[in-house]
């Protein structure tokens, strides 16, 4: 039985137990006037019954139907026309059950004070079903903005991801169509590691984290594509100690840093280039250092550096929800990436 339920059912018995402490009390109130437990047992019983119908009909009412603001009069009507119907019931039908003259009277004398008990009775339970109602109309509406955040976020999150492929993609049939004529099993090979990469992309999730030596061995099938591209331009260096090796993160979130260095490393130079990578934890991060050599006269980046980081910086914030993760700079012609992921 979930919370919400459960709570409900409580309130019920609540209920349920302060009615029969109100007929005890009713009893033993006729009784000490003098009427018999027999005349003030079924006076209390029925009048009690009337009173708890009248206070489920309210309750049900309140249920379905909410009120404005601007209704709250009619609610008000709606409670003293119930008060009405028991008060009713207690000036007709007790008589008739009952029949006692000295009864009767009492009853005539006691139909004011019979009718505002009801009446704040009833309006009692109005205000507690419309409170308890309303906060279970919000917590349903905030479930339904959570799960819509939520399908919404993940929506986003497939979208970057798969923003990202094509690119690569393109690039690697391009450069397979270009080995093809003299370097055949080389294009090959390309093929089986592109195969291996693109399989890989398609079984994560951005909702399963996973570790660094995970990502870190699917980044290694990019990386060997890459290297069959640029052949001996591209070296990498990759330095991770055996503690961040075992560190979470998002899957597939290095392949896009490492492709904006290449990027700007290798496609406006000639030369050798060199990226490196470097992981570390500190202070309950696993810090991640990506850098390449940048040249401002033949590179120069937009705002952002592409693509690839302003992508990668979105997916962090929607994950984490901050955007303090992500930073860059350049010194000595060399371009930093460093990204921070939280560890549980």
């Amino acid at each position: 039985m979930s919370a919400p339920v459960s709570t409900f059912v409580n309130l019920r018995w609540g209920f349920v137990a302060c009615g029969v402490i109100w007929t005890a009390l009713q009893v033993y109130l006729i009784h000490s006037y003098g009427f018999t437990w027999y005349v003030a047992f079924t006076d209390s019983v029925i009048s009690s019954v009337a009173l708890a119908g009248a206070c489920w009909l309210i309750d049900n009412t309140l249920r379905f139907y909410q009120p404005s603001k601007s209704s709250y009069l009619n609610l008000l009507i709606w409670c003293a026309l119930l008060a009405g119907i028991c008060l009713a019931i207690s000036r007709f039908a007790l008589p008739q059950i009952i029949g006692d003259g000295e009864y009767f009277v009492f009853v005539i004398k006691s139909l004011i004070i019979r009718y505002f008990t009801n009446f704040l009775a009833i309006g009692w339970m109005a205000m507690i079903s419309l409170v308890w109602y309303a906060q279970q109309d919000n917590k349903e509406n905030e479930k339904r903005k959570a799960e819509a955040e939520k399908l919404a976020k993940e929506a986003e999150l497939y979208n970057l991801r798969q923003q990202l492929q094509p690119h690569f993609l393109f690039n690697s049939l391009n450069s397979i169509n270009a080995l093809i004529g003299f370097k055949p099993e080389e294009a090959r090979k390309m093929i089986h590691q592109l195969s291996d990469f693109l399989r890989g992309t398609l079984k994560k999730d951005d909702q399963q984290q996973v570790t660094l030596n995970e990502e870190l061995a699917h980044l290694q099938l990019y990386l060997d594509i890459e290297k069959v591209r640029f052949g001996h331009r591209l070296q990498t260096e990759i330095s991770c100690d055996e503690q961040c090796r075992t560190a979470v993160m998002p899957p597939l979130l290095l392949q896009p840093v490492v492709e904006n260095a290449i990027k700007f490393g290798l496609y406006d130079t000639t030369g050798d280039v060199v990226v490196s990578l470097r992981g570390e934890v500190d202070e309950g991060y696993l810090v991640i250092i990506v850098q390449n050599p940048y040249d401002p006269q033949t590179a120069k980046p937009r705002q952002g550096t592409g693509f690839g980081l302003s992508g990668m910086q979105r997916r962090l914030y929607l994950i984490y929800t901050r955007n303090d993760l992500v930073e860059t700079y350049v010194n000595d012609n060399i371009f930093t990436t460093i990204i921070k992921i939280p560890q549980p």
